[in-house]
């Protein structure tokens, strides 16, 4: 049989579990997860290797009307994710009723696959269910529709398997030992940034960017520094806490999510600094690795 390899972008509204989907695609973590919306804010490549295919996932920013420079700068990751896919999984949660028709317009003059995937089907019965493939069925007819559970590990294989029959012979892209495009400094700075989201309420999460500023490696442990960026002083004195008590804490748990990464010590040392308005602010989008 000849080896198959292609892209798969996943697609979809904010929190309707896209990054829960690619983490069990590839059978590790790679995208941060917090039951807050708009946490993913760039594209993750994940590499799936097998003898007879390379999947390469991609998983992308949910889609959403942008309100400062930095939501413009992730919908341009979703534009980019439209130009390149072999096959697309556009994500719904079960009780969504809409789709972003011009998302579903631009998939379908690229005529590329395109499947629809029901997630958190844990949420409603079987009757709820069938209403719903009827109705995604008479919305996009001729497109393969399958619910899943992400977060039970449900039907998921059934996902794959239609991605499989749909990917083109090709070679590999990726080297087959890779799991990512992304370095490890990038993966240190989003686990810092997803207990941010975890243990902080209203604008402070949003308004937080991780920038792993030095990283040194010796034989029995990873040294590193990282500044955390915010738009306000009082958002600073959120983060930091009483007495420092809140950033310790993010501290802890961020290095020891690290050393189960690395696989080894960490000392892992945190810095909050201001920058006022650093989401409309081209310059530092850029710096933080964000597209103009």
């Amino acid at each position: 049989m000849a080896h198959k390899a292609g892209f798969v972008n996943i697609l979809g509204h904010p929190n309707v579990g896209k990054s829960t989907l690619m983490n069990l695609l590839i059978g590790e973590k790679l995208s941060i997860i917090t039951p807050k919306a708009q946490t993913t804010r760039h594209r993750i490549l994940g590499i799936v290797n097998t003898n007879d295919y390379q999947i390469v996932y991609s998983d992308t920013p949910g889609i959403l009307k942008p309100h400062y420079k930095l939501h413009e700068s992730m919908m341009h990751f979703v534009d980019g994710a439209l130009q390149d896919a072999d096959v697309f999984l556009y994500l719904v949660e079960a009780g969504e009723m809409n789709l972003e028709e011009t998302v579903i317009e631009k998939i379908k003059a690229s005529g590329k696959h395109l499947i629809l995937v029901i997630n958190k089907i844990d949420l409603i019965d079987q009757t709820e269910l069938e209403q719903k493939v009827a109705y995604w069925a008479e919305k996009l007819p001729h497109v393969p529709i399958i619910p899943v559970s992400a977060l039970h590990k449900a039907n998921v294989e059934q996902v794959v398997v239609n991605i499989v029959a749909h990917l083109p012979e090709h070679e590999a892209f990726y080297d087959k030992e890779e799991l990512t495009d992304r370095s490890v400094r990038f993966f240190v700075s989003e686990i810092i940034r997803e207990k941010i989201f975890l243990y902080y309420q209203k604008e402070v999460p949003y308004a937080s960017e991780v920038v792993v500023e030095a990283y040194q490696e010796s034989a029995d442990i990873h040294r590193i520094s990282a500044t955390i960026y915010v738009e306000r002083e009082s958002q600073k004195a959120i983060l930091l806490g009483h007495q420092g008590k809140a950033i310790k804490k993010v501290g802890i748990e961020a290095r020891k999510e690290i050393e189960k990464m690395v696989g080894c010590k960490v000392y892992l040392e945190l810095t909050v600094k201001v920058s006022e308005d650093w989401r409309g602010n081209d310059v530092q989008l850029k710096r933080f690795g964000y597209e103009s």
